[in-house]
């Protein structure tokens, strides 16, 4: 079936895409198995889809690298954006490639290839072909941080056959929580091949350098309120800026940060904003103490902006997207205000809630009402701060039990 469908892929990727992001049509033979000459043999392969995957596995893989330092690495990805952030986090002290589309020929090339030690797999990118050769190649298969809602749970059991070959080529699948250990063991993995570790997105915590970065970017904004909406998309940006205007009319001073969650969006919010008479800056270029909005038109600096808020907003929730990680605003002790759509944080928006460090608004009149009373209660923003901060440090430890588990697969 993908091999009727790989000219419909091909193009997609090449024309489509890359239409929109030329990075797509770059290292495309990547995308067929074929790797650089210069990427070594028996590597730990890391497996992180985009750019959220590799900012939330950076530490993790980080301390790999510490643990593991006769072992080279290489990180794939699906993305170009996802791709420059490798390159950002790690420089060249790892290999990074496009993982080949799950072709059997494309996928058989890669791991024959490149004959990893192991093959280390973030959430939910489950590839039936990548697992089968990599178990027939004798490379063990780790998925960690491993989280399987109930929406995509139901779409796996509708190829039951297929998820049960994924399944059985999985040799370790580190979960966020007992509910997504039982999921994945109904779908066939062996209950003994599932250990619950917590997820690794609350192990996120700032250098001295990642501090000094924010404070840097702080005092050029000055002392004026700020409220931030990060990953946002189309259909959201529309509603975020006609709630700045009207918070605006009473907070004349009030800074938006809007971060927009894909590259290609960045001028098109800024021609919104254009149309909506608002006075802005583009944080790629200098900051205009005037400005009315800050455009976040860079890459990877979404943890420090969110430090740089009163208050923040995350996005992909006031559509249906799922929504997007709010624990990079509670790391900087910054509360959290997100729209209703927040499944692919089932495993982290009810803990959030219930210690009172975030809050769910049901459409974009409830948003601004919040922003109102927050922006206007410092107090009451430093407490849903402070609550979101004590939510993350509570939850923190799945690197350390996940290390573990990838320590007992080398072992083998």
């Amino acid at each position: 079936m993908l091999l009727l469908l790989a000219p419909l892929i091909s193009i997609y990727l090449y024309q489509i895409r890359g239409k929109k992001n030329p990075g797509y049509r770059h290292h495309f033979c990547e995308r067929f198995g074929q790797i650089d000459a210069s990427i070594p043999e028996g590597a730990i392969v890391v497996h992180c889809a985009s750019v959220g995957e590799v900012l939330a596995a950076a530490p993790l893989i980080k301390k790999m690298q510490t643990r593991y330092p006769s072992y080279p690495f290489v990180i794939t990805c699906n993305t170009p954006t996802g791709r420059a952030e490798v390159l950002k986090q790690f420089k060249d002290s790892v290999y990074t490639c496009y993982l080949p589309i799950d072709f059997a020929f494309s996928t058989r090339r890669f791991i024959k290839r490149l004959k990893p030690k192991l093959v280390v797999v973030l959430e939910t990118e489950l590839w039936p072909n990548l697992f089968h050769y990599a178990n027939q190649y004798c490379c063990p298969v780790a998925v960690v941080n491993a989280r399987l809602s109930e929406k995509s749970f139901h779409g796996y059991q509708k190829f039951s056959a297929i998820s049960r070959n994924i399944m059985k080529n999985i040799n370790v699948l580190a979960s966020h929580n007992e509910e997504d250990a039982e999921r994945f063991t109904t779908l066939g993995l062996e209950e003994k091949r599932v250990i619950t570790t917590g997820s690794i997105k609350f192990d996120v915590e700032l250098s001295e350098n990642d501090i000094s970065k924010l404070q840097n970017i702080k005092s050029q904004l000055g002392e004026r309120p700020v409220w931030i909406a990060g990953s946002t998309h189309p259909g959201e940006n529309e509603q975020i800026i006609a709630i700045h205007q009207s918070l605006l009319a009473k907070m004349p001073s009030l800074l938006l940060i809007i971060a927009p969650r894909h590259p290609e969006q960045f001028n098109a919010v800024a021609n919104l904003l254009r149309d909506a008479n608002l006075t802005f800056s583009r944080r790629s270029q200098s900051f205009e103490n005037t400005s009315e909005v800050l455009l976040a038109d860079t890459l990877g600096e979404l943890k420090f902006l969110y430090g740089c808020a009163d208050v923040a907003f995350v996005g992909g929730s006031l559509i249906e997207r799922g929504g997007h990680n709010p624990l990079e605003a509670a790391a900087s002790s910054v509360g959290v205000l997100s729209g209703p759509s927040t499944y692919n944080f089932s495993h982290i928006y009810p803990q959030l809630t219930a210690m009172h460090g975030a809050k769910i608004c049901s459409n974009n009149s409830e948003l601004a009402a919040q922003l109102d009373t927050l922006l206007s209660d410092s107090n009451a923003a430093h407490k849903l701060g402070q609550n979101a901060h004590a939510c993350l440090a509570k939850n923190q430890g799945a690197i350390n039990r996940t290390l573990n588990i990838i320590d007992s697969l080398l072992e083998q």
